[in-house]
Formats: C-alpha cells, sequence, structure tokens
C-alpha cells in the first residue's frame, strides 16, 4: 500500500461507525462519544511520520517536531477538558507566552476537539517541512488528509470563537514559541559556536592518517553521501546538534543540567555521564571499547566463523537483563567481547500465555545483521524517536490491549488515549534528545571507524619486542581467541600482518612484495567494497586490513553525522520503554510479546540477506530497547562506552517525563 493510501484509509476510517455514538448531557447537548476506531491524533501523527520520513535524517530536530505536534494536539484536546491542564495554551514557556482567553464550550467538545487538533497539527506540520526535500509530498498529504476530514485550509481565522481559530491559535503559538527555545530554528538549527578539531575522515582511502586528537569527532568525506533517508548531502556533512543542550526542555529541570566549558565556550550537560574512556584518561578501556566493535563486526556472516553459530533469539533466552554497569571497567563483564551479546537470562513464561516461549534458532550472522537495519531507521526512516511512535501505535492496534491509564481504571477512548501517550512520549523523545545531544556537544567523542584506523595506524601495544608489528602506546591491541574462528591457526581476531600471510601484497601496487607487512589485520565484516549488487552479494567476513575496516553500512554513508557519546539509540529507547512501563501500567507488550516478521533475502538492504526467516520478539518494552542497543554495536555506529551511558539516563529520563505528563493530565501544572 503506497504512502498516500495509507493515510486515506486512515482517513476514512475516521468517519467509519459513528452512527449512534451521540448521547446527551444533562444539559440536553449532544455528546459524541470518544470511541473512533482512529482518531485525528493517529491520523495526523501518521501525517507527521510521513514528513519525517521524507526529510533529512536529523533526529533532534525530528524529536523537536513530534513534541511540538504531540503538544499542540494535547493542548487543543485539553481546552476541552475540565480537569487537564495545557502545556503552552495561555501558559508561558522558555519566556514565551501564548495569550488565550478559554472559550465557551461547545455543545459538541468531541467534534470541537478533533477539529481545533486538525487544524494545529496541520500548521505547525506545513509550517515544519516547508523546506524539506519533500516538501511538496508533505504539503499534498497534510491538504488532503484535510479535505478528507471535511476540514477548509482556507479558514485561517485564530480569533477567539471556532474550534477551528483555536487549532490556528495553539499552532501560532507553537510556531512562535519554537523560533525562541533555542533551536536556531531560523537559522536551519544551525551551532552557534562548534566547529571540529579534527579533519574529516576520509573513509574510501586507507587509515586515518590526519586525525588529530584521537579522542574527538570527525566528520566524514565520502565521494558520495546519502543520509538514512536517503537524500544526497552536498559537501561534508556538519556535526547535527551540537548545542542542543540549550534547546527548551520537557521535563528536564536546572537540577539536571551541569555546565561543561570547552574552548572558551559553555555548554549546558543534562544528566552529565562524565567523559568517556580517552586515550588520556582510561586508555585501556578506550582500545577495549573500541575494538570490540571490530569484533563484533566478525559475527555479521551466516557462513562463516562465530556468525555460522546458531543460537536462540526468542524470548525464552534473550532479554530480562537484571543488572548494568555503572562504570567503564564493568563493561568486559556485561559484554561478550569474542561471543557477542550481553548477559541476559530470558523468561520462563509468557505471562499472558501461562505457556513457555518458543525458541528460535537461527544464524547469529542473519540475527546480527537484522537487528543492524532493523533498529538502523533506514531509506525510509522516520528516525529513532519517530519509531518509537510506530512502535506505540502498533502496541494501541493491538487486538488484546485495552486502554486504561496505568493499567487501571476505566476504559479510555482512542482520541484521548492517543493525545496522551503522544504528549508524554513525545516529551520524553525531546528530552532525551536534549541530555545526548548535550554530552554529545561536550565531549565531542570519536567513532569506531575513526579510532579504529587511527589506533592500526599507529602499530600495536600489546607487545614492544614484537619484531615485525611496529609498537606505540596509543597503538591497537592484539585479541585472542582461543576457538581460532578464522581457522588459520592464528587464534586472534585482531593481529599483525607477517610474512607470507596472504594480506603481506598489496595487490594495488605491482612490483612491490610485503608492502603490508607490519600492519594491524582484522578478522572482521569486509565491508561495502566486496558488494557490487546488494541485491544478490554478501560481503562475508575474513582477514581486512585495519586501515580498510569499515562499519556495517553503505559506501555512501559511514556513521552518523555527530559525535558518538552518549549514544542517541540507547537513549531515546530506555526513555520509551521506561515510560511505555509506566503509561501502560505493563513492561510486557500486549500478549506478553511483539515480533517483526524478517523474510529470507528480503528484508536486508546493505546487503542480501537474511539466509533464514527470522522472527525479532520482544517479550518487555525494554527488552526491544536493550536489542535496539546491541545493534549499534554490531552495525559498527557505537561501542559499549556510548551504549551504557545512554541507557543509564534513559532509566532516568523516561521515569521523570511520565511524571511531568501526568501532573498535567491532572491539572497540577
Amino acid at each position: 500500500m503506497g504512502k498516500k493510501n495509507r493515510i486515506g484509509v486512515l482517513a476514512a476510517a475516521l468517519s467509519m461507525g459513528v452512527a449512534g455514538c451521540d448521547t446527551f448531557g444533562d444539559d440536553g447537548s449532544p455528546l459524541t462519544e470518544d470511541d473512533r476506531d482512529v482518531s485525528v491524533a493517529r491520523i495526523w501523527n501518521e501525517v507527521l511520520l510521513e514528513g519525517i520520513r521524507n526529510d533529512y535524517a536529523r533526529p533532534t530536530v525530528h524529536a523537536r517536531n513530534l513534541w511540538h505536534s504531540s503538544a499542540a494536539m494535547y493542548d487543543a484536546w485539553a481546552a476541552y477538558d475540565d480537569t487537564a491542564s495545557t502545556w503552552l495554551l495561555g501558559k508561558t514557556q522558555a519566556g514565551f507566552r501564548c495569550e488565550y482567553t478559554p472559550p465557551n464550550l461547545p455543545r459538541d467538545r468531541q467534534r470541537a476537539r478533533e477539529e481545533a487538533i486538525s487544524f494545529a497539527a496541520y500548521r505547525i506540520i506545513r509550517h515544519r517541512f516547508r523546506n524539506s526535500p519533500g516538501a511538496d509530498f508533505v504539503a499534498e498529504l497534510a491538504d488532503g488528509t484535510m479535505a478528507e476530514l471535511g476540514y477548509d485550509v482556507e479558514d485561517t481565522g485564530a480569533e477567539r470563537g471556532s474550534p477551528a481559530a483555536l487549532g490556528n491559535r495553539i499552532a501560532d503559538c507553537y510556531i512562535g514559541y519554537g523560533l525562541q527555545d533555542g533551536s536556531n530554528e531560523a537559522n536551519e538549527y544551525a551551532p552557534l559556536v562548534y566547529a571540529p578539531v579534527n579533519p574529516p575522515i576520509e573513509p574510501e582511502d586507507p587509515g586515518n592518517p590526519d586525525i588529530l586528537d584521537m579522542n574527538r569527532w570527525q566528520q566524514i568525506s565520502l565521494t558520495l553521501s546519502i543520509d538514512q533517508s536517503g537524500n544526497i548531502v552536498e559537501g561534508v556533512p556538519a556535526f547535527v546538534g551540537p548545542e542542543w543542550g540549550n534547546v527548551h526542555p520537557f521535563s528536564l529541570t536546572a537540577a539536571d543540567r551541569a555546565v561543561c566549558r570547552r574552548s572558551g565556550f559553555e555548554y549546558p550537560v543534562y544528566h552529565d555521564p562524565g567523559p568517556p574512556p580517552m586515550t588520556t584518561n582510561l586508555p585501556d578501556e578506550y582500545k577495549w571499547t573500541h575494538s570490540l566493535v571490530s569484533v563484533w563486526s566478525s559475527h555479521l556472516d551466516p557462513e562463516t566463523g562465530r556468525g555460522a553459530e546458531i543460537v536462540d533469539i526468542s524470548p525464552a533466552r534473550l532479554g530480562n537483563i537484571q543488572k548494568y554497569p555503572v562504570t567503564f571497567e564493568e563493561h568486559r563483564n556485561f559484554y561478550n567481547l569474542l561471543l557477542g551479546g550481553t548477559r541476559s537470562t530470558g523468561y520462563k513464561v509468557n505471562p499472558a500465555t501461562g505457556a513457555p516461549y518458543e525458541p528460535q534458532l537461527v544464524p547469529l550472522g542473519d540475527y546480527t545483521r537484522a537487528i543492524a537495519e532493523f533498529w538502523a531507521d533506514g531509506p525510509e526512516s522516520e528516525t529513532p524517536p519517530g519509531h518509537w511512535f510506530v512502535i506505540v501505535n502498533t502496541i494501541g492496534e493491538h487486538p488484546q490491549f485495552i486502554k486504561r491509564f496505568e493499567g487501571r481504571g476505566p476504559i479510555v477512548g482512542p482520541l484521548e488515549w492517543d493525545v496522551k501517550i503522544y504528549f508524554a512520549l513525545g516529551g520524553a523523545m525531546h528530552d532525551a534528545a536534549i541530555a545526548a545531544w548535550s554530552a554529545k556537544g561536550c565531549y565531542d567523542y570519536v567513532r569506531p571507524v575513526s579510532a579504529i584506523r587511527a589506533m592500526a595506524d599507529r602499530g600495536q601495544s600489546t607487545d614492544p619486542a614484537d619484531p615485525n608489528c611496529p609498537y606505540h602506546v596509543d597503538g591497537i591491541e592484539y585479541i585472542d581467541d582461543p576457538s581460532d574462528p578464522a581457522g588459520d591457526g592464528s587464534k586472534r581476531v585482531i593481529a599483525c600482518v607477517r610474512p607470507g600471510d596472504p594480506l603481506a601484497d598489496d595487490p594495488y601496487t605491482p612490483g612491490v612484495d610485503a608492502l603490508n607487512v607490519g600492519k594491524i589485520k582484522l578478522w572482521a565484516w569486509r565491508g561495502p567494497a566486496y558488494i557490487s549488487n546488494s541485491n544478490f552479494d554478501v560481503a562475508g567476513v575474513g582477514w581486512i586490513l585495519a586501515e580498510g575496516w569499515w562499519p556495517y553500512q553503505r559506501p555512501t554513508f559511514v556513521t552518523p553525522p555527530f559525535a558518538g557519546y552518549i549514544s542517541g539509540h540507547s537513549t531515546y529507547s530506555r526513555t520509551a520503554a521506561e515510560l511505555l512501563t509506566l503509561f501502560t501500567g505493563d513492561p510486557y507488550f500486549p500478549g506478553g510479546k511483539s515480533e517483526f516478521r524478517v523474510p529470507r533475502n528480503e528484508f536486508l538492504v546493505f546487503e542480501d540477506g537474511p539466509s533464514v526467516d527470522i522472527t525479532l520478539e520482544w517479550a518487555k518494552y525494554i527488552d526491544a530497547s536493550d536489542q535496539c542497543s546491541l545493534s549499534r554495536l554490531w552495525g559498527g555506529i557505537h561501542p559499549p562506552a556510548d551504549d551504557i551511558a545512554g541507557r543509564l539516563i534513559g532509566m532516568e529520563l523516561g521515569p521523570e517525563a511520565f511524571e511531568h505528563a501526568r501532573d498535567y493530565f491532572s491539572g497540577l501544572r
């Protein structure tokens, strides 16, 4: 089903099944029940998600778009409620005052809410995506949705009176507020003071010879750059959101904020995780955390080495992590360097059915590639925060799911449920973006592709007496694997190219023998150079020179254009999982399990695969979050140091955002 048709079906569903819904209040006025199969809030959330998929891949910007549109819809709903309080309507946020005189309550509050919500969401979406590469498509989609809902987009009045006027007023306020909330929207969200200290890495060329500071982020320079939404990027992609800590938050407070001083400037940092492992403070952990990423890339082949091992990926084996490390040194006991994954116990039974979870046995190499691509939010990305809105919408559609706030009390109608859960989740994702990117801007931390290549360029730091491979204190460490995964007797996954090694001679330099002796080699995913046609080819795993190591990504994309520490995926996902657990009153997905089918040889886009049918499964929301976090390690994007810091902060952000949202629902703010 096409994008436009999908939205059209949702819009049409709004008008279905409403006959006989009207009852009458004590004053005889008609009151339409909140029982539409598809709420207008859900419809406009779908329109927004399509806008995100057709825009540039900017997680911070779209977390903010999701939040502002959700808050605007909530304000339109709350304006007609006797208890709930609004967030911006009639309030002051970040010094911006949204003047508002409460309207006379209409005869039919439900219809008024739908109209006000639609006008507010429509105006914000048209404003926010007016300069996007998909602007024409989004405009046509938004206009068409208004027409299907029976509203006139030419009704632009904002004076007190009709629900349409109220929606327009709310949109005006959010647009005005957004121009002074610290995001620098007026200048396309450009940073004011940040500048990278390193020249760009050019991963199409060997090594990382130009890096100046091995602890700091580098831009990526490619012949052709395409972002995760499929847009061609002109020039060298700049850091997205290095000063996002300046953006006005939802539930974050001054007590959560620290000040990071660097290069004469101050960067606010929320829930400051402290510095990551660097060559200057924790050199052993720096080497270990980045080297793990190269080792795990050797798990990406279902026919070779560790990747060929059959593993159980069902909730019977995966999930239910009981404890997370709190120091970098503890990472070594949490992550399995050689085998992959982390400590988890799984679950004995599905609490919804009382039956054990059925095992699902698949090659490790298929599982790792599937989750790396599923959670990456690829060419039609709604970005990580938008992905969790998709998950929320899927939860709401589950036939066994009952919409009760915190899992108790009366059943909530579709519109009220959607408006409130979008408000809470949108605020949480917005705060997660601010917290994660405030750390990224402060610590400006290196990505694995830069660190691995830079360490390897310097040599090895294991054996000062090695006669073949130069020693350097900042070089990479050899890593032994007793299983000998390469099958060549080396029993190493990070080693030195020695005389007689198949990698010793450089095929690109005829007549020069043993040119590569003394260089570092990795047992790893071989990279996009081994893929001519991603519909049929598989790069596989083998010995490669470390100077050419590449994350499990396309040749037109290496890593996202911003610093690594802390992981945005880990922060967003754990924040969302914690919030959904509290909002729904149940840590488990409806029915005790959620699934996503990954068909054989159809799902992967970086290369062909998977080699077997797979179903990704999660018992709890936090299990999905934990899998998302690990996917970034197997994908070569983040090391453990980035991951755990994001998870730990998300564990605080989710409950904070939920409590804050609940106060608005109760009229306490």
